[in-house]
């Protein structure tokens, strides 16, 4: 018998089956919110591989973060900004089984600010 799947867990399988279908080859960024701190990566789901990624558990972003939603929003220009680095300009959001809302949306508008297309 099978793993019983939280909410959340089913709202990530919904969301990434979606996910798949549109992306068109193209890779993903992929968020990860815990209480603290949150995550963001581009992942290059053909290979396997992670292209970039970004924290707010950084060296290059310690410090004064401000509040949760403002350091998410730096968090998704430096993943813009390393994504463009390695030569992604267009990705497909995977919010996972998050809300579109509060820090994932910062983080979102944060990586279009610096240049993601999605």
């Amino acid at each position: 018998m099978g793993k019983k799947l939280t909410l959340q867990d089913r709202r990530k399988q919904r969301n990434r089956a979606k996910l798949r279908k549109l992306a068109g080859g193209r890779p993903r960024l992929s968020v990860y919110r815990s209480s603290q701190h949150i995550y963001a990566q581009v992942i290059d789901d053909i290979e396997g591989k992670t292209i970039a990624s970004a924290s707010t558990k950084d060296k290059e972003f310690k410090g004064d973060k401000g509040t949760n939603t403002s350091a998410a929003t730096e968090v998704g220009k430096l993943v813009a900004k390393r994504a463009s680095d390695a030569g992604v300009n267009d990705v497909i959001f995977d919010r996972g089984g998050y809300v579109y809302h509060g820090r994932v949306k910062a983080l979102a508008e944060g990586a279009r600010e610096g240049g993601l297309n999605f």
